[in-house]
């Protein structure tokens, strides 16, 4: 089984057939690769973190000295 035709996979746009050792890995085509440029640049994608507290309260350590009531 000759192993040097590279691993087969679908363009995650068109979902067309590409190979891992062509030009435009992973996709099928430059067009494929703008589109998903814009969805990055357009925010359609995100990644996603861990939930960030947002509690109102102030740590006594952050309060303006300044500012004592």
């Amino acid at each position: 089984m000759a192993r040097n035709q590279g691993l087969k996979l679908r363009c995650p746009i068109c979902k067309t057939g590409v190979t891992s050792s062509g030009a435009e890995f992973p996709f099928c085509s430059e067009r494929c690769r703008t589109v998903d440029l814009g969805r990055w640049a357009s925010g359609a994608y995100v990644i996603a973190s861990s939930p960030q507290d947002t509690s109102d309260a102030t740590p006594d350590s952050i309060r303006d000295p300044d500012n004592e009531e």
